[in-house]
């Protein structure tokens, strides 16, 4: 359990720092190096001349490629340092990077108080940076919206599943986590560029989120106002969402907020007709933001409560 006190570490550092600016300018970040890698694979490796089937083993491959080499880094790091406390300081230090805990919190709150002001363009421009749909048609309520859906599901993908790998396997977990992550997010869409190159990182990412996205709905659950109305909603509607794990941790923060999430949305001109999460509720507003907020940063210290207590058990 000394992997779980030190993702509790993990967790501390980033609230206390977040990843400083000054330190991204002069190094980047290790999200944007493995991006270079993957990108890097993608081209080389993704030829559209080549039949479907031919990318998509060339896709299983550059995934298993990133992945084994993350968390062979995270492997050889750790067997080099000495066992005991110091391990599980220098183990969270290092898996610090990687848990987004105080970014999410940046960029969800950089929504909110544009939108609180009644500033429409700023809360678009700060909504643009955490989700992908078309911030020109949305309104206050698509806004507040997308900005709680983007809060629920990365605080499953972002914070949740990164640390529940790193406490189970320290740095090989969590760096590999973090690659099938990325893979994911870059590679594992449905265009027709990566349709059957990304196959495998789609799939291997939704194994991977499984567990972290069921437990991030019920960590939302247990510190909503209703608890009951957060586990019925999460209940009843998580499996409506289009992805298999995203559905929990929003469906539960629809039901905690009583706001209804998901719904028809429009990405670069085109509506994508998704079902409603707890339909029948109102629509959310700019305080709804804020009320997630509370929710989210409660959960967060829950979770690393729970954490620090297994590292004493």
């Amino acid at each position: 359990m000394g992997f779980a006190g030190a993702m509790a570490v993990a967790m501390a550092v980033d609230a206390l720092m977040g990843w400083p600016s000054p330190l991204f300018a002069r190094i980047g970040h290790p999200v944007t190096w493995l991006g270079r890698l993957i990108a890097a694979i993608d081209t080389a490796w993704n030829r559209s001349s080549d039949p479907p089937a031919l990318r998509r083993a060339a896709g299983i491959a550059g995934a298993l490629v990133v992945i084994v080499l993350s968390a062979g880094l995270g492997w050889v790091i750790q067997s080099v340092l000495a066992p005991g406390w110091m391990q599980i300081v220098l183990v969270g230090i290092l898996a610090w990077p990687l848990v987004a805990l105080r970014s999410l919190d940046d960029h969800v709150a950089a929504v909110a108080a544009p939108l609180r002001a009644g500033d429409m363009a700023g809360a678009r421009e700060a909504v643009s940076r955490i989700v992908g749909r078309d911030p020109a048609v949305l309104d206050e309520a698509g806004i507040a919206r997308a900005a709680i859906e983007s809060l629920a599901e990365n605080a499953s993908d972002g914070i949740v599943a990164p640390v529940l790998w790193g406490a189970l396997f320290g740095l090989p977990g969590i760096f590999g986590y973090k690659a099938i992550n990325t893979l994911d997010s870059m590679i594992g869409h449905r265009s027709e560029r990566h349709e059957a190159f990304g196959w495998a990182a789609a799939r291997i990412d939704d194994v991977a989120n499984f567990i972290p996205a069921r437990l991030t709905g019920f960590l939302f659950v247990l510190l909503a106002p209703g608890l009951l109305q957060a586990l019925s909603c999460m209940t009843r509607d998580a499996n409506r969402h289009r992805s298999p794990n995203a559905g929990w941790p929003e469906a539960a923060m629809a039901g905690a907020l009583g706001v209804r999430l998901s719904g028809p949305r429009i990405y670069h001109g085109s509506i994508t007709k998704e079902p409603w999460l707890n339909e029948g509720a109102r629509d959310p507003l700019a305080a709804d933001i804020s009320a997630g907020l509370t929710i989210y940063r409660r959960a967060m210290l829950l979770l690393a409560g729970i954490l620090a207590i297994l590292a004493f058990a």
